[in-house]
């Protein structure tokens, strides 16, 4: 782990180069990270002090009680906001906005309902200006990957909501980002669609080894799928505890050993959920 965190370096380098360039497995350092909110009323701390490295082709998997500032953290990730302190690190390059070798996958899809499947993956391409017909095959093989060959001449109005879904990841890795960001992709499906594409995304994974940081609310989902989960605690967020799932893939979600990573999880994160249903009492007691 040693990344460089000179500063010359990192404002140097285009925001297209490729992170992993420099061969270093620790090429996602988040160091002393906050996030202030404010507006016309109290400032609200988000974030704070977050302190966390990710290894090129980890999965980390992050939970949390609700409002403690995971999607937050995504979007300081992501370069859509900027942490109010401390910086992000990707291989030798500090993060200062939105880069192309990241790719983005929200808990909706967000597919345009005129293009088929395989226009709707190849939007990253036309917005990158990128050449289509190189990439044509890659996107062709992802959808093969995820199982929707015989859909992609469909439109998204044809596809149930897993299938709209798989769009949005496969859309997410065609132009071959070195990272994959994830905030709660299957949030809005149903039991049982969740947990096909749980497997899904695990059988993905082994294909394509990217470096994911997954956001969920669901400590089964978390510990079938990541390397490591990251337990935040409540408001503000900081990492209380990261937990390692070193059980070997393809995994079975049901199995003794998942049991068992699950309840370890809940004991960490029931701790915070308690916390923070305090603090929401408190303020709602304040504001009354």
């Amino acid at each position: 782990m040693t990344a460089s965190t000179g500063a010359s370096a990192a404002e140097a380098s285009p925001k297209h180069r490729p992170f992993g360039a420099s061969g270093s497995r620790d090429f996602i350092r988040i160091q002393d990270v906050g996030r202030l909110f404010g507006g016309r009323g109290p400032v609200v701390t988000a974030l704070q002090d977050i302190n966390l490295h990710i290894d090129s082709g980890e999965f980390v998997a992050v939970v949390g009680p609700s409002g403690c500032g995971k999607s937050t953290l995504l979007r300081i990730l992501a370069g859509l906001i900027p942490p109010s302190s401390g910086n992000v690190w990707f291989g030798d390059h500090k993060l200062d906005g939105p880069r192309h070798d990241i790719g983005v996958v929200f808990q909706s899809p967000v597919l345009f309902p005129w293009r088929t499947v395989l226009d709707n993956v190849l939007i990253p391409i036309d917005v990158q200006k990128l050449d289509r017909k190189r990439y044509l095959s890659r996107a062709r093989d992802l959808i093969n990957l995820v199982g929707l060959s015989e859909f992609e001449q469909r439109y998204p109005a044809e596809l149930s909501g897993g299938m709209q879904q798989r769009v949005g990841i496969v859309r997410a890795l065609v132009h071959d980002p070195a990272m994959l960001l994830m905030d709660e992709p299957f949030g809005a499906l149903d039991a049982m669609t969740r947990e096909h594409m749980n497997v899904e995304l695990q059988r993905l994974w082994m294909a394509q080894h990217k470096t994911i940081l997954f956001i969920t609310h669901s400590i089964p989902e978390a510990v079938f799928l990541a390397d490591r989960v990251v337990v935040m605690t409540a408001r503000p967020g900081r990492v209380k505890q990261i937990m390692l799932v070193s059980e070997a893939r393809p995994r079975d979600m049901a199995s003794a050993d998942m049991n068992r990573r699950q309840r370890e999880v809940r004991a960490v994160l029931n701790e915070e959920i308690a916390r923070a249903a305090a603090l929401e009492e408190a303020d709602l007691m304040a504001g009354a």
